[in-house]
């Protein structure tokens, strides 16, 4: 993902989802450690429900 996408997606997470700063960057914490798609990595960390995951990839889809 382009930086300016992934600056784009960030704030799509914090604004439009209400996912908090902090639960961002635990998710990218895993994801160093464990490299993959983030929207995943917040949903098996119980950081996002399903709902708010298919949110997610729809926004990725048109993004």
């Amino acid at each position: 993902m382009a930086p300016a996408t992934y600056s784009r997606f960030i704030r799509f997470l914090q604004e439009e989802l209400a996912i908090p700063t902090a639960s961002l960057a635990i998710a990218q914490r895993f994801r160093e450690q464990d490299p993959g798609p983030l929207p995943m990595i917040l949903w098996q960390y119980g950081l996002v429900t399903l709902k708010q995951l298919d949110q997610i990839y729809d926004w990725l889809e048109t993004a």
